[in-house]
């Protein structure tokens, strides 16, 4: 997956609301505010969960505190009958479109779209079945980390890289909705980095903009956020998500927090050069005559730096001037002879 650093992942989610008029839009505004791709996630109530009213299926506390699985997942999903025109939609805003699939039928369902890139979420990381069906696409996958410790993460990753995966994307991801400040570790990014040698991003449930731009300052390169439109008011996500503009102003915190980093050796910029003149350098305090010696009396290390590099000082002391020199001169290399 070829991208352009940072890449900004604009997930509509359950913000439609329902409406497919409303979804549209959101894939617009997200065009217009210069995300680079596009995110829907591809299930019904009845692939994630069952419908039960026995205790384990209730949601007791968070966000979505009260609801019962399936009744929360009902609302919230994407229509497969949707599904087509959202694509078509995007191509003709000419911005990149994938999803999240959560069960196999939803990966049959994106392949016959030419889904291009699949995203795997952090509650489905450990089902490698899943990784499997996806797998057999052999196109890239990013993958969420949310919840999983370092050796959940490894059986996820090398469960892809073993059935043929050689594209993936860790996201550095708080499961937590919203995410707090204090709950990120974003040097989570680093170790994932080091340990996993792949491309990195952030998963982003927080409020905070400087969340996702520490992140980038960490090696991040791709991230995820939720999107609604500019006024929008309602939505299972609408407390965690950038709202139109917003999005634009995201995206162009994350640009800054980039071009901080610069390159990928030690540079100074040239700008800098015209300060050089402010360093400390060897200069003449007192008269001295020719063949008088060079001491602490007469000789300095201050600025500006016009003479010598301070490096040469104990070199010189006790050699004697070759010429008569007025004080205030900074010393040049051809009032004695001496080897660099």
């Amino acid at each position: 997956m070829k991208i352009k650093k940072p890449f900004l992942i604009a997930e509509i989610s359950a913000n439609h609301c329902g409406n497919f008029k409303l979804a549209k839009k959101l894939i617009k505004c997200a065009k217009e505010n210069n995300a680079d791709a596009v995110k829907l996630q591809t299930y019904n109530a009845d692939t994630m969960t069952i419908k039960s009213k026995k205790k384990y299926f209730k949601i007791k506390n968070g966000l979505w505190k009260g609801y019962n699985l399936w009744d929360l997942y009902d609302k919230a999903h994407t229509p497969f009958k949707w599904h087509k025109e959202l694509f078509d939609y995007a191509k003709k805003q000419k911005i990149k479109i994938f999803s999240t699939p959560f069960d196999e039928t939803a990966v049959d369902l994106l392949e016959k779209l030419k889904c291009p890139i699949y995203k795997i979420s952090s509650f489905e990381m450990g089902d490698i079945p899943l990784i499997k069906k996806i797998s057999k696409t052999k196109k890239p996958i990013i993958m969420s980390t949310g919840m999983s410790n370092l050796d959940e993460i490894s059986e996820s990753f090398y469960a892809a890289k073993k059935f043929g995966i050689k594209d993936i994307t860790l996201l550095y991801c708080v499961s937590n909705y919203p995410s707090k400040v204090e709950d990120f570790n974003l040097n989570n990014i680093k170790i994932l980095k080091n340990k996993f040698n792949c491309r990195i991003g952030l998963s982003d449930h927080s409020k905070d903009n400087k969340i996702a731009m520490a992140a980038i300052a960490a090696g991040a390169e791709v991230v995820e956020k939720h999107i609604a439109l500019q006024n929008q008011k309602n939505g299972l996500d609408i407390k965690f998500s950038l709202k139109g503009k917003e999005i634009k102003k995201f995206k162009n915190d994350l640009i800054f927090a980039s071009k901080l980093l610069g390159k990928n050796y030690f540079y100074r910029n040239n700008s800098e050069k015209k300060s050089n003149i402010f360093k400390r350098s060897i200069f003449i305090v007192k008269n001295v005559k020719k063949g008088e010696k060079f001491t602490k009396n007469n000789l300095r290390r201050i600025r500006p730096g016009y003479g010598l590099k301070p490096i040469y000082y104990p070199i010189i002391l006790n050699k004697k001037s070759n010429f008569n020199i007025e004080a205030g001169e900074p010393f040049l290399k051809k009032f004695l002879r001496f080897k660099n």
